[in-house]
């Protein structure tokens, strides 16, 4: 997708909201940025920190079921890309996590906790 705010290629992605679990934020934000519904469980891919910004984003592989295609407030456009074209639209740090999700073979446990146990 490219984004509204800064016109970069980018996967769709965002921010945990207060009591949500791991996977209806993927769902959502899917639906809000690409106005396409995906099929859960997803996939975990790979975990990136940004250094500068200290900000760890998860990746995952999703299936899409549903849904149209639609850009909004956060999407100036929508696209489906090859390997080669997801090199040259997105910057490498977006790119690689693409290309990561594209090449994995096994998914890493997804877990969640309160602090203390698993919830």
């Amino acid at each position: 997708m490219r984004r509204r705010d800064n016109g970069h290629w980018e996967p769709p992605g965002g921010v945990l909201e207060a009591g949500e679990r791991i996977p209806e934020a993927l769902r959502r934000e899917v639906l809000e940025e690409t106005g396409i519904t995906i099929e859960l469980p997803a996939t975990l891919t790979g975990v990136y920190k940004n250094m500068t910004a200290l900000v760890v984003a998860l990746v995952f592989r999703c299936k899409a079921i549903g849904g149209s295609p639609t850009t909004g407030a956060e999407t100036r456009a929508l696209r489906w890309a090859t390997r080669e074209e997801v090199r040259q639209l997105a910057d490498e740090a977006y790119a690689i996590r693409v290309l990561d999700a594209l090449d994995a073979a096994s998914p890493p446990a997804v877990r969640a906790h309160d602090g203390v146990k698993l919830v």
